[in-house]
């Protein structure tokens, strides 16, 4: 492989990472009590949590969906 193909394949590598740090996926559970997003990247850009929709009760349950959450959005993340 010439020195041009490694530089334009350096440039295509980039240019996809640049892509994928723009990329948000986007995951719900608990009907919305709790939504995760993550980057192309993998990296969590957000968790949010909607108080009205949360049983401090039950805090068990909210760890639950957090953890779906993510990991959810890990996996789809890695089919990217």
């Amino acid at each position: 492989m010439s020195r041009f193909d490694q530089a334009k394949m350096l440039l295509q590598v980039k240019k996809i990472q640049k892509e994928l740090q723009k990329m948000v996926i986007e995951v719900e559970k608990g009907d919305g009590a709790v939504v995760v997003e993550i980057t192309g990247e993998q990296k969590i850009k957000r968790v949010r949590i909607d108080p009205d929709s949360v049983d401090l009760e039950d805090i068990r349950e909210l760890e639950q969906w957090i953890e779906d959450a993510v990991k959810e959005a890990i996996s789809e993340s890695q089919k990217v």
